[in-house]
């Protein structure tokens, strides 16, 4: 049975430091917002599902909080949906969820991974056709943590207020900010300082996350137990193929491979166990490719020629191509050059995929077909799943993935790269109970796990707080999830975190 609360608030002001994160949005923007009440609507529903064999009887709560300065101005309305088990609330885990961009709402990790239902796609994570189904999550975390999924300004159904310039939420240190005053609001008004916290983010959202936990700590005073970064970009140098900037090629290089081989374009020897290869691939990339690039136009002719065919060798491309791009492969290139002989592109989020361009030339594709094949499924069951099973209204259109965030503003790292990864060092270090998930996609080209490896080598925590982080990786992209065998296996990983960062 549905409960409308219609009320009016006034609320602390969104303030205090920070200091922190991108991905680039795809998608183009949409239609101009219509006018919003300034009035917050919550629509509470019940509803139960069998998770490993025990039923839970769980709240669903969709509605907006309000963002407002101390004098009572409004600022914003941020959409969310929250999911309580019905049983002692505040002894249980709350985990706050969002996805990243800038620009996404949170509906990856909401339908896809977390939450209590699942848009229905076959085990490799492909769509079955539209007009789609939503299915019981079999792998939902909510009989380990209370779950809120946060959708920023402007994103889902989150917006400035008439009169307020959306562009105050749409940066670096505004996102983390208002997003923070989100959590202390919900936490204070539904009676959850004393439950064990937790941040979850996905993609640029590790950034968010990171930031976070630095924001939360230091400015609200509230200590969280974990974090857990899917598919994360702390270091922002990791995955940026500037002229000059030879650490993404180098970090790139095991996501080719195991794409390369994904697809069956590596000699026998290679394709025969794909984490053996990898472990090839990673010692080449951190000496002999490394050095090689670090010698610039001073490597001579005959060591060249010898990186170019060890390069062929490990991403199934051609010598002559290696050699065209100067050693150094993008993202862009590589989804392109795979396949081509066959017309086909491969997926930047998702490498197992594959799409159709136009022509085969150039050195990037029309369109990211991993993108692509869960765009239209999300999309439909999200705005069907609020009004028809939540019972939330609004005819606002539901951002998915703007680019109406843009651009993002960065003014706190001019001239240099985004890098939270300090942050993060600083939050555990200051909180020595904070603990870290890590989950990486093999075939993730946006993020690649190698960048995310190489980010947490280099994190400097204490070797005594180095057991707080927990890497895993699955044969899957950068929504693993979206992957049966993989959303099992990252359920399973996640079960173990949650028990050792739970008192």
């Amino acid at each position: 049975m549905r409960h409308l609360i219609t009320v009016v608030l006034f609320v602390w002001a969104v303030c205090g430091p920070a200091a922190w994160a991108q991905e680039d949005a795809e998608g183009p923007a949409t239609s101009q917002p219509a006018v919003e009440t300034e009035t917050e609507q919550l629509a509470e529903t019940q509803h139960s599902i069998v998770v490993d064999g025990r039923r839970l009887d769980y709240t669903a709560t969709a509605g907006t909080i309000t963002l407002s300065e101390e004098d009572g101005t409004e600022k914003a309305n941020v959409f969310f949906v929250a999911y309580t088990v019905d049983d002692d609330t505040a002894s249980r885990p709350v985990t706050f969820t969002f996805n990243g961009g800038p620009g996404s709402s949170s509906v990856w990790l909401h339908l896809g991974a977390f939450g209590p239902r699942r848009v229905k796609l076959d085990d490799e994570g492909r769509p079955i056709g539209p007009p789609y189904e939503l299915v019981d999550n079999e792998a939902t975390i909510l009989d380990l943590t209370d779950l809120v999924f946060i959708d920023p300004v402007t994103t889902g159904y989150s917006r400035a207020v008439p009169d307020e310039d959306p562009k105050q939420f749409h940066g670096f240190r505004e996102d983390i900010e208002s997003v923070a005053e989100f959590i202390r609001i919900y936490t204070t008004r539904f009676e959850r300082w004393a439950s064990p916290k937790f941040l979850a983010g996905e993609s640029y959202g590790t950034t968010r996350a990171a930031g976070l936990a630095g924001h939360l700590q230091g400015r609200k005073g509230m200590f969280l137990n974990g974090i857990v970064l899917i598919s994360s970009i702390l270091n922002f140098q990791t995955a940026r193929f500037d002229q000059g900037n030879d650490l993404a090629h180098i970090l790139l290089l095991p996501s080719c491979t195991a794409t390369a081989w994904y697809h069956g374009r590596l000699d026998q020897e290679l394709q025969e166990d794909l984490r053996r290869t990898l472990d090839e691939v990673e010692q080449f990339a951190l000496t002999d490719y490394a050095s090689a690039l670090l010698r610039g136009s001073d490597l001579p002719d005959d060591d060249r020629s010898e990186i170019a065919r060890q390069l062929a060798r490990y991403t199934g491309l051609s010598v002559e191509y290696i050699e065209q791009t100067n050693l150094r492969l993008t993202t862009r290139r590589f989804t392109k050059q795979l396949m081509r002989h066959k017309r086909r592109t491969v997926g930047r989020l998702d490498s197992r995929f594959t799409g159709i361009d136009a022509d085969a030339a150039g050195d990037g594709f029309e369109y990211d077909p991993s993108y692509a094949a869960i765009q239209g499924p999300y999309t439909a069951m999200l705005n069907h799943y609020l009004r028809a099973e939540l019972e939330y209204e609004n005819d606002l259109p539901y951002e998915i993935l703007t680019g109406r965030v843009h651009p993002w503003n960065y003014n706190n790292v001019q001239n240099r790269y985004l890098n939270v990864a300090e942050t993060l060092r600083e939050a555990m270090t200051r909180n020595p109970s904070l603990r870290t998930f890590v989950a990486s996609g093999y075939y993730d080209l946006a993020t690649p796990y190698f960048a995310t490896d190489f980010t947490f080598n280099h994190l400097g925590l204490d070797p005594d707080l180095r057991e707080n982080v927990t890497i895993h990786y699955y044969e899957s992209g950068h929504m693993m999830y979206i992957h049966r065998p993989s959303m099992l296996e990252l359920k399973a990983d996640l079960r173990e975190f949650y028990e050792a960062a739970t008192p």
